[in-house]
């Protein structure tokens, strides 16, 4: 590490990014900083974009950069492993993909680095526009358009707009899917679309990330590495023990029970998504959905929550339980207001045999309970 916003972080000759936020200044923090051996001080953020923009120019790495309203990480982690097989790869750590997140990406990429995989997030119009003027990537990946954010941007049209901006923005091509709601407004110079569902690969896939919308993730990462002449044999060689960060179905069991952790961050059609995985995980005994609040969607907020609670009701499984203020009012088996509650009752709920998958928006702290179990 080169550069890092948190003063314990610091080591002789890092740099200090001094950053003021919500709950803290980082500026009090600069005696801290230089006490461990800050051997420089950036200021604020303008200062933060402007030597991320410069580090930029002096890399030598192919620049790829991922966005899109679900699957980023996740897509972003592919891309990572596949072009690690072509040459030394930096990318994004978690979901590290914002204002702050990416330019200290670019700063602490090696300089020998052969490829550096960037994750950009937005939530509010010309985001994507501002990190890519910092970044300048060279490819650009776009997962899907769907609801997440819509609070925001208005419409699926507007966040099409907004995702299309990295299609835009790269300099040698960008990647999307044939199946991409909003292709019409996105800039077609460049642009490659894919199938999202790449044969020579799924078997691979399957064996490491569950469900058709993985597949789709995978055949857009594979799209852009092939490019660079990585082969299907050696993009499944790639995903030999391939496992994803955080809270994206990560398995664990308990007493018997197997749970399925994705609630890392959850918005409709990655809601959709999982329950389609989900409904055909292998499972000894029950198949119990956990589902809870999704922020971020706007006046329309129920309505997007009640069409995922259908969805879930509908796909065979053996019990649908709503946690949260919104969910709670949709169609399910039980309902639970918050964590807390449902975290008191899970154990009279499960039995050995059961499958257990917890999805929701982060802000739910759903992970807390498998934590604390």
């Amino acid at each position: 590490m080169i550069a890092t916003f948190d003063s314990r972080e610091v080591k002789p000759g890092m740099t200090f990014v001094a950053l003021k936020g919500e709950k803290a200044d980082g500026h009090d923090f600069i005696p801290q900083a230089l006490a461990n051996g800050a051997a420089k001080i950036i200021d604020g953020y303008d200062e933060l974009d402007a030597a991320a923009k410069e580090c930029r120019r002096s890399l030598r790495a192919k620049i790829i950069a991922v966005t899109g309203s679900a699957g980023k990480t996740t897509t972003k982690e592919l891309l990572r492993a596949f072009f690690a097989r072509l040459g030394k790869t930096h990318a994004t750590q978690g979901n590290f993909n914002n204002h702050i997140g990416m330019p200290l990406t670019i700063l602490n990429c090696p300089d020998d680095a052969d490829f550096l995989v960037l994750e950009m997030g937005s939530n509010h119009p010309g985001e994507i526009a501002h990190l890519c003027e910092i970044a300048e990537p060279d490819v650009g990946v776009v997962t899907n358009v769907g609801t997440a954010h819509i609070e925001f941007f208005g419409s699926c049209e507007g966040i099409a707009k907004e995702k299309g901006t990295l299609l835009g923005a790269a300099k040698e091509f960008g990647i999307v899917s044939k199946e991409c709601f909003g292709l019409g407004i996105m800039p077609k110079e460049r642009r490659i679309e894919v199938e999202p569902r790449n044969a020579e690969i799924a078997s691979a896939v399957a064996k490491v990330l569950p469900g058709e919308h993985n597949l789709s993730n995978a055949s857009l990462a594979f799209a852009a590495a092939q490019r660079f002449g990585l082969t299907a044999d050696e993009a499944a060689k790639a995903l030999e023990g391939f496992a994803l960060p955080g809270a994206r179905w990560r398995k664990s069991e308990r007493d018997g029970v197997t749970y399925i952790d994705d609630s890392y961050n959850a918005n409709p059609d990655s809601m959709i998504a999982a329950l389609e995985a989900f409904a055909k995980e292998p499972c000894a005994g029950r198949r119990i959905a956990i589902l809870g609040d999704m922020f971020e969607l706007g006046p329309d907020a129920e309505k997007y929550h009640r069409r995922v609670f259908e969805k879930a009701m509908a796909a065979g499984l053996d019990k649908v339980i709503a946690v949260g203020e919104t969910s709670s009012r949709c169609p399910s088996d039980l309902q639970f207001a918050d964590a807390a509650a449902l975290h008191a009752a899970l154990p009279s709920i499960v039995q050995p045999g059961d499958c257990v998958m917890f999805k929701a928006s982060h802000g739910m702290k759903l992970s807390k309970i498998l934590e604390d179990l």
